[in-house]
C-alpha cells in the first residue's frame, strides 16, 4: 500500500451514501403514515352532516308557528313520505352538478311510563345496509304530541320527548 488516502475517501463515501439512503427512507415513510385518527375523518364529517340536517329539520321556521318540520313528520302517519325527500335533499346536497350518495335508515325511540323503551320505523332511503358499509348514528330529541300504537299507558299521550335516530352510510 502506497498511501491510505483512498481508503478514507471510500469509507467517507459509503457513510455519506448510507446517510442519504436513511434520510430518503425516513422522508418517504413519514409522508405515508396514517394515524388511526385520520381514518375516521370521513365518519366524523358524515356525523356532522347528519346532525346538522336533523337540527335544521327540528327548527321551526317561525317562532309563532311553534312546530318544526320534524315534529310534524313524527306526529303524522305518513312520516316516510315527508321525511325522505326533505332529509335526502339536505344530506345529499353538494356544490357541482352531481349529488352525493348518502343512504339512511331512521327510527323513532320513545319510553313508556312503565320504563320500557320501544322503537318504531320512521323512514329509509330505499337501500338496505348490508354490513360492508361503515355507518354512523346521529340523533336528535323531538317534543311531540302523539300516542304511539303500542304504547298502552296514559302518559304516552300529550307532549313528550322522543328520540329520532338516523343511521347514515355512504353508498
Amino acid at each position: 500500500m502506497v498511501n491510505d488516502r483512498g481508503q478514507l475517501y471510500t469509507i467517507e463515501g459509503i457513510a455519506a451514501g448510507l446517510i442519504m439512503l436513511l434520510t430518503a427512507f425516513i422522508v418517504v415513510n413519514s409522508t405515508s403514515v396514517y394515524t388511526p385518527g385520520d381514518t375516521h375523518i370521513s365518519d366524523w364529517q358524515l356525523e356532522v352532516l347528519g346532525g346538522d340536517a336533523l337540527n335544521m329539520m327540528n327548527t321551526a321556521p317561525n317562532i309563532t308557528i311553534g312546530k318544526s318540520p320534524l315534529q310534524t313528520i313524527v306526529e303524522t302517519d305518513d312520516a316516510g313520505k315527508s321525511f325522505q325527500p326533505m332529509f335526502l335533499s339536505l344530506i345529499n346536497n353538494k356544490t357541482g352538478p352531481d349529488r352525493d350518495h348518502i343512504q339512511y335508515m331512521a327510527n323513532v325511540t320513545y319510553r313508556e311510563s312503565g320504563g320500557a323503551v320501544n322503537s318504531t320505523f320512521l323512514s329509509d332511503s330505499g337501500r338496505q345496509l348490508y354490513g360492508g358499509e361503515h355507518a354512523v348514528r346521529v340523533s336528535d330529541w323531538v317534543i311531540v304530541e302523539k300516542r304511539f300504537p303500542d304504547c298502552h299507558f296514559s302518559s304516552c299521550s300529550g307532549k313528550h320527548a322522543v328520540l329520532v335516530e338516523v343511521l347514515l352510510w355512504r353508498d
